[in-house]
């Protein structure tokens, strides 16, 4: 059990990796000129990277935590699923959207 608790926050890690990934995906695939392109790869994970210092990390200066720390993170992982989905990685998307559940589900049930 222990092994397993410490993959599931490897596996925790890399989802939060995974929803920048997605969100840059998203921004470089658009089919627009390239300095929007760049503008949009780089500038979604970005915001996203801010959100996550403000309200989502350890040491957040605006620390959420019950309903709305749940909120939070279903608006930020969301934002993964939603930017793969939109790109047309539809399966990835629904990988995605799996793993972070139970990943997540795990995390809750071991008070991680």
């Amino acid at each position: 059990m222990k092994v397993m608790k410490a993959a599931n926050l490897g596996v925790l890690f890399l989802i939060e990796l995974g929803a920048l990934a997605a969100v840059g995906y998203w921004g470089f695939t658009r089919d627009v000129a390239t300095p929007v392109s760049w503008l949009l790869g780089l500038g979604a994970p970005a915001v996203l990277i801010a959100l996550w210092s403000q309200f989502g990390s350890q040491k957040a200066k605006h620390k959420t935590r019950g309903a709305v720390r749940v909120g939070f993170e279903l608006l930020w992982f969301g934002a993964g699923v939603a930017a793969l989905a939109v790109a047309g990685a539809y399966g990835w998307a629904i990988a995605f959207a799996a793993v972070c559940a139970v990943s997540k589900a795990l995390a809750v049930t071991w008070d991680q």
